[in-house]
């Protein structure tokens, strides 16, 4: 598999200065700044309310009220309770694809990966009390653990479309393993993470999870890092502008490798690395 470099833009002209850029940029900022804490501030009310009433028992209504806002305040939001209890993964999206977006050139794309799912790690760490009774509310509702499972593809569908924008378009052909390889690879880096993090949050969110992480990569990357490639070409070997751009075809096959939530992380990379072999042989 061959990474290459998007085609470089050219540069656009500055666009001369206003007085009014700077208070705009920061009513911006303040706007941004305030609706997060609303957010916060009717998930936090929202769990509370799970706390001692249950999750089933528990009105928009009555969180709402809880907050001090109005029920339409809670709509502007979020849609429903459900989304109330994952208040920061919209943001937290946007950081992990703005990590993607600023990458260097000479960085390999699954190192690139790995850094940009950081940012949900560093979101749940953020508020670890929060984040251990977010995790023991999830177990107990099934609706919630959906809402959980479609955050977690959104992720995969992010860091997917990265690795297959760095492909080599004369590199297609039928047979080519390339997109398999690509989407097999961004699920491993996000089954690792969301395996270091149930880990943490069971330890009550407790322990170097840093550290754990860093670890956890190291074995994605030893597993799929060959079979990737060895990253985008820097400066002194440019990729040809012809083979520049996105373009993976969305016809990769989507292999499915199936471990206990509890296994060893190098089992389950193991599992991973079993299953592409024997669909690819």
């Amino acid at each position: 598999m061959q990474y290459v470099r998007g085609m470089s833009q050219p540069a656009k002209t500055p666009r001369a200065s206003t007085a009014s850029d700077a208070p705009e940029s920061t009513a911006g900022t303040r706007a941004a700044a305030q609706r997060l804490k609303m957010r916060r501030e009717l998930a936090t009310a929202a769990m509370e309310l799970f706390a001692t009433k249950g999750y089933e028992a528990t009105t928009v209504d009555e969180i709402a009220a809880a907050a001090g806002v109005a029920r339409r305040t809670f709509f502007r939001h979020f849609r429903s309770k459900e989304e109330a209890i994952f208040p920061d993964h919209d943001d937290t999206l946007v950081r992990a694809e703005a990590v993607l977006n600023a990458a260097p050139p000479h960085e390999h794309p699954l190192d690139t990966v790995c850094r940009g799912i950081k940012e949900v790690m560093r979101m749940y760490a953020a508020s670890p009390a929060v984040s251990v009774a977010r995790y023991r509310l999830t177990r107990e509702v099934p609706t919630l653990r959906e809402r959980e499972i479609a955050s977690v593809a959104r992720y995969e569908r992010l860091f997917t479309r990265y690795l297959l924008g760095h492909f080599d378009e004369r590199d297609h052909h039928d047979g080519n393993d390339d997109p398999l390889l690509a989407e097999v690879a961004a699920s491993a880096v996000v089954t690792a993470h969301n395996h270091v993090l149930r880990r943490w949050l069971r330890a009550g969110g407790k322990g170097d999870v840093e550290s754990q992480l860093d670890h956890a990569f190291s074995i994605v990357r030893r597993t799929f890092g060959t079979g990737i490639g060895a990253g985008r070409p820097g400066p002194q070997n440019p990729a040809p502008a012809a083979s520049a751009g996105a373009g993976a075809g969305a016809g990769g096959e989507v292999v499915v490798a199936v471990a206990r939530t509890d296994a060893p992380l190098d089992e389950v990379m193991r599992t991973i690395e079993q299953t592409l072999k024997e669909h690819r042989g």
